[in-house]
């Protein structure tokens, strides 16, 4: 399946690249982190569809910090 001449595969390693480059945009660490797990997400599915393991470890790892710094480590005062 094409959208505009891209396969669908490539449009999730586009939005993938567009949520990590938005997410260095942000100011806020917490903003950043959620933004850039979206990214992260989007980027272990690509890696899944193309069957890429650096990918899709990578990209989990980083989600996985993530969410340890969003949900797990107490916020300091």
């Amino acid at each position: 399946m094409e959208i505009l001449g891209i396969s669908y595969i490539e449009w999730i390693g586009y939005l993938a690249s567009f949520f990590l480059l938005l997410s260095f945009l942000m100011r806020n660490i917490t903003t950043l982190r959620y933004i850039n797990s979206l990214g992260c997400l989007f980027f272990v599915a690509y890696g899944i569809l193309l069957d890429s393991w650096p990918l899709i470890i990578t990209n989990g790892a980083i989600v996985l910090i993530n969410i340890y710094y969003l949900f797990i480590k107490p916020k300091e005062s």
